[in-house]
């Protein structure tokens, strides 16, 4: 027997949650709607009870025998699983994943878990991400709305350490901005549990300062900038051993520009008070530079957009854009070791 045939006798069968069943005839049904997602099944006309044993509740050998005894062949129900399996509608429910969380949590993360399934197809039922996410200590350096709403997003994502500081004791989320969606406010200050780790991620918000950037990338501490202001929303780079760090873009600009380090300088005390930020800049910066420290975290490769580059929103256009940023040879950090 091969080894996909064993690791399928083993799995709890489920139809990835975020997909359902519709009928395009008698004979054919369709899992999932977006026909980016769906896949089609013909002849199922006398095997649609076996849908409804694919709920995770059974493991193979008990859907083959309860279809059997609704007399479905076991050699039909072994087929349409597999096809499902293949085309990325099934997955191994997982059981030891959701005993583990208390069910509170469990439904706050049951729409993260069904995402990161379908959006990276894995056969987990996203169990290996959100064990990602749970382990994973993130950093947010900022008290602008961009920061606050970034921790909230982060939070409410299944991050299980998120480290808020620059916020003054108390603050909440701050003026202006409300928590995601089923979010908990981020503390003030770090919590107990996070208190002197060494974070897997640090995001750099509004800040112009270079000092920080600056040890981190000495010490080797993967960070991610975002910014929003003068109405323009910029996400990027994220520095890490080998790319461009954020003195290369200020070794670029400054070759563009030679004003560029005298007002940089002018700018560490902060920006614009009120800066050109509404609401919606925001919250769009915010969850630009949450999915990319999602990416990250879940897939540290998968976060190429904004590695040797920014992601930028200039309004009133829509699109973000991206803009490349090589290592700066005068830098020489593109030359230090990986991590």
């Amino acid at each position: 027997m091969s080894e996909r045939r064993v690791t399928m006798r083993r799995m709890r069968p489920a139809i990835k949650p975020g997909l359902i069943a519709v009928w395009r005839n008698r004979d054919t049904v369709q899992i999932g709607i977006d026909p980016r997602r769906a896949i089609a099944l013909t002849g199922m006309r006398g095997a649609a009870a076996l849908l409804g044993l694919l709920d995770g509740s059974r493991d193979l050998a008990q859907v083959l025998a309860i279809a059997g005894e609704l007399g479905i062949p076991a050699e039909a129900a072994d087929r349409v699983i597999a096809l499902l399996v293949a085309g990325g509608a099934l997955h191994d429910f997982p059981a030891s994943a959701y005993r583990a969380m208390p069910h509170g949590l469990r439904t706050r993360l049951a729409p993260e878990l069904a995402t990161a399934a379908l959006a990276h197809g894995d056969g987990d039922g996203g169990a290996r991400v959100l064990a990602r996410r749970r382990g994973a200590c993130v950093r947010v350096e900022g008290m602008s709305r961009v920061g606050l709403c970034v921790a909230s997003l982060l939070t409410a994502s299944g991050i299980g350490v998120v480290i808020s500081t620059g916020w003054p004791p108390g603050s909440g989320t701050g003026p202006g901005v409300s928590p995601a969606a089923g979010a908990p406010p981020p503390a003030g200050a770090a919590s107990p549990a996070g208190a002197g780790r060494r974070p897997d991620l640090v995001i750099l918000a509004d800040t112009h300062r270079r000092e920080l950037p600056e040890l981190l990338r000495r010490d080797r501490v993967p960070h991610l900038a975002a910014a929003a202001s003068e109405a323009i929303g910029v996400v990027g780079p994220l520095v890490l051993p080998g790319t461009a760090c954020l003195r290369c873009l200020d070794l670029t600009r400054a070759e563009r520009d030679p004003a560029w380090p005298l007002i940089l300088a002018q700018l560490t005390g902060g920006g614009a008070d009120p800066p050109a930020c509404d609401t919606v800049l925001a919250v769009a910066v915010a969850a630009q530079a949450a999915a990319q420290a999602l990416a990250f975290v879940d897939r540290p490769a998968s976060a190429s957009a904004v590695t040797n580059g920014t992601l930028e929103l200039v309004l009133p256009d829509w699109r973000w854009r991206r803009r490349t940023w090589p290592p700066h040879d005068r830098c020489g950090c593109g030359r230090r070791s990986t991590l």
